[in-house]
């Protein structure tokens, strides 16, 4: 019997939190983006242009810093990528990232599939665009698990190995790459085999800062800080 697909969506979810993930899969949440994601994806398309652009026409793009800021993290991202990354390889990744080989593909492999948001070839490698901030240093953990499960995909359908993905937060002009290390398939095993085994609602988190905000904080039952209690008064 073959077992069904989990998308790439279910798996970052529940990387953050699997309760979360449960609430959103026994619902009609249609999870649409919001208005402003595709504008913010946008900006990975115009990386070049956006380097020529004036801080006036900056002020109007969908940034989350200040013009200046922008075009110096994006400028400095462009000189590490064009001669190469962290691990020494020395080919022009800035290339690659601003001409990829294909966009928004539906990828599917053994085990999940979803969308990836551009595709890069020789080698084979995924891009997945963030439309929010980056951390201090490398990915989030839910990206991190999405990232795998994108790699992994394209790998399946293209019988070929994958050995990293990449990751993009273009409204703070800000690239990273994501070595397929042992660890990290090791966590997006464990991600899947919660999604798949769910068949009620997982234990709540801990880290109740995760609740903030939820949309499914009634339904899961927690009790979060109002701001009246931030106050004082609660």
């Amino acid at each position: 019997m073959s077992r069904s697909l989990v998308s790439f969506s279910d798996l970052r979810t529940a990387a953050y939190c699997p309760r979360k993930c449960y609430y959103r899969r026994t619902t009609d949440d249609q999870r649409r983006p919001p208005p402003d994601v595709e504008a913010v994806r946008d900006l990975a398309t115009r990386y070049d242009e956006l380097l020529e652009a004036p801080s006036t026409a900056l002020a109007d793009e969908p940034i989350a810093i200040p013009a200046a800021q922008y075009r110096k993290t994006l400028g400095a991202t462009r000189e590490r990528l064009e001669t190469g990354d962290d691990s020494g390889d020395e080919r022009d990744h800035w290339r690659r990232l601003c001409a990829p080989a294909d966009r928004d593909v539906l990828a599917t492999g053994r085990d999940c599939r979803g969308i990836v948001h551009k595709v890069l070839e020789d080698p084979l490698e995924p891009v997945l665009v963030s439309t929010g901030e980056p951390p201090d240093q490398g990915v989030w953990d839910p990206q991190s698990v999405h990232a795998v499960a994108a790699a992994k995909a394209l790998a399946w359908e293209h019988e070929t190995a994958v050995d990293r993905a990449w990751l993009e937060y273009p409204a703070y002009g800000v690239v990273r790459s994501v070595a397929l290390t042992t660890r990290r398939k090791a966590r997006y095993r464990r991600v899947l085999r919660t999604v798949r085994e769910m068949d009620g609602p997982p234990a709540r988190t801990t880290n109740r800062t995760k609740c903030e905000g939820c949309e499914f904080a009634d339904d899961c039952g927690v009790r979060t800080r109002t701001l009246r209690s931030l106050l004082g008064f609660g």
